[in-house]
């Protein structure tokens, strides 16, 4: 567990752990370190990096919100690789850190040796964005972490065949309980940012994917998901027919990439790193 100052003056966290091939992990839109637990195991051999963005978990708060967006995050992750004397890394993104990878790979591209995106491409599809919109920045109605489990497994029916115990797990690593109820773990003002965004036109990130040429590619793929559909899959794939792409059934967005699937298609992506 540690902390580096960005040049901006914001206090960051980070975990960084192992040895072999440095693989950063980064979380998706709301999200902490603690979205890359159940994969961790998955990755031994390797030398397996997680961060928060500014404005979520142990990392600071942004006084102003408008900085928090992909260039900047962007610029924080090469921060990242600089405090920590690293050249080049793979990227597993999740969602937003998917994004986030697509960004680095248009405008820092030698400091990347290979990119896993997790539920994400070159469309967002506005029904998940419209999701994300509605739960943004608020804290949910449950009380305790055993009323939040069992609403969102209510909730996200696009889920099924889960491990035992799993809603609750993700309720205690996304929200943190007092004697008033459970909170947010990330900067209400998030919401701000996300609805400001949304209010301009999404630019073209077709571009942005095919940066990613030349470099090991992967796509993990909740088949239910909601953010990212079959055709744009289809046209991935096309652009890039190498890419190794784990379908995973019987989930939405996003995967938690310790299925078999997953957990197989990010073996192979590895193996083309060694």
């Amino acid at each position: 567990m540690a902390h580096f100052t960005s040049s901006d003056g914001l206090s960051i966290y980070y975990e960084d752990e192992g040895e072999g091939l440095p693989i950063l992990c980064l979380a998706g839109l709301t999200r902490t370190t603690s979205d890359f637990d159940y994969v961790t195991p998955h990755l031994s051999g390797n030398r397996v990096i997680k961060m928060d963005y500014r404005g979520r978990g142990q990392s600071d708060f942004d006084p102003n919100w408008k900085n928090y967006n992909l260039q900047v995050e962007c610029r924080d992750v090469i921060e990242l690789l600089d405090h920590l004397k690293i050249d080049k890394v793979a990227i597993i993104g999740t969602s937003r850190g998917g994004l986030n990878a697509m960004g680095l790979a248009r405008g820092a591209k030698d400091r990347l040796l290979g990119v896993a995106l997790n539920d994400v491409g070159p469309v967002i599809e506005p029904v998940g964005m419209e999701v994300i919109k509605e739960f943004i920045g608020r804290a949910p109605a449950a009380k305790t972490y055993e009323e939040a489990a069992a609403a969102m497994e209510h909730a996200f029916t696009e889920f099924s065949h889960m491990p035992e115990g799993r809603w609750l797990e993700e309720a205690k690593r996304h929200y943190k309980q007092d004697a008033d109820g459970l909170h947010i773990t990330y900067d209400k003002h998030l919401r701000d940012a996300v609805l400001a965004a949304g209010d301009k036109m999404m630019p073209d990130l077709w571009p942005f994917f095919d940066a990613l040429e030349g470099l090991p590619l992967a796509l993990i793929w909740g088949l239910n998901s909601s953010l990212l559909s079959p055709q744009t899959v289809a046209g991935m794939e096309k652009r890039r027919p190498d890419m190794i792409v784990g379908r995973v059934p019987h989930r939405g967005h996003i995967p938690f990439l310790d299925e078999a699937e997953a957990v197989a298609a990010l073996h192979a992506w590895l193996e083309q790193m060694q």
